[in-house]
C-alpha cells in the first residue's frame, strides 16, 4: 500500500510539474495554461456524455433482467477518466482521455475484469431446489447457524392510544 501511496501523492504530482515545466518552457507559459484549462473543459463535456451513454447502456441492462457487471466498471472508468482530466496536468489528462474514449476503456476494462477475475468468488446455488435442500439440512447441535434468520412475530400498534 506504501508504494502505491508514494506514486500518487509524491511521484505523480513531481513527474506532472516537470512535463508542465517543460511544455511552459517550449510553448509558454500562457499557452500551456490555456492547453489546461481547455482540456479540463473539453474533459468534463466528454465525461458528462459518456457518463450519459454509460448511465443508458446500465438502465437498458436493468430492463433486459441481466446483471450489468459491464457497464458498472464504465461508469466506475468514466467517474475517474473524468476525475484525471479535471486534474492539471499532462500525464493525467493520457491517462483520462484513455479511461473516457470507448475503444481505450474497453481495453483497460478488459485488464481490469482480467485482474480481478481471480479475486473475486460468487457462489450460487444451481436451483431453487437446491437453496431450499441446503437451508433444510439437518444441523449437528451446538453447531453454528449458517444463517441469520431469527424466527419472531410482530404486532401493529396504534399510534393514537400510546401515552
Amino acid at each position: 500500500m506504501f508504494p502505491l501511496l508514494l506514486l500518487l501523492f509524491i511521484i505523480v504530482p513531481l513527474a506532472e510539474l516537470y512535463v508542465i515545466i517543460q511544455v511552459g518552457q517550449a510553448i509558454g507559459a500562457v499557452w500551456t495554461i490555456l492547453i489546461l484549462l481547455a482540456d479540463s473543459v473539453l474533459g468534463s463535456l466528454l465525461m458528462r456524455s459518456q457518463g450519459r451513454a454509460v448511465w443508458r447502456r446500465f438502465n437498458r441492462a436493468l430492463a433486459e433482467g441481466r446483471a450489468p457487471g459491464r457497464e458498472v466498471l464504465d461508469g466506475v472508468l468514466v467517474i475517474f477518466g473524468g476525475a484525471l482530466l479535471l486534474t492539471p496536468g499532462f500525464i493525467t489528462d493520457v491517462f483520462g482521455i484513455v479511461f473516457l474514449l470507448p475503444p481505450t476503456r474497453a481495453v483497460v476494462r478488459r485488464l481490469v475484469q482480467r485482474s480481478l477475475a481471480h479475486r473475486v468468488a460468487v457462489a450460487v446455488p444451481r436451483s431453487a431446489a437446491q437453496y431450499r435442500a441446503r437451508r433444510m439440512r439437518p444441523r449437528r447441535p451446538g453447531a453454528p447457524s449458517e444463517d441469520f434468520d431469527v424466527e419472531g412475530s410482530a404486532t401493529e400498534v396504534d399510534q393514537r392510544h400510546l401515552p
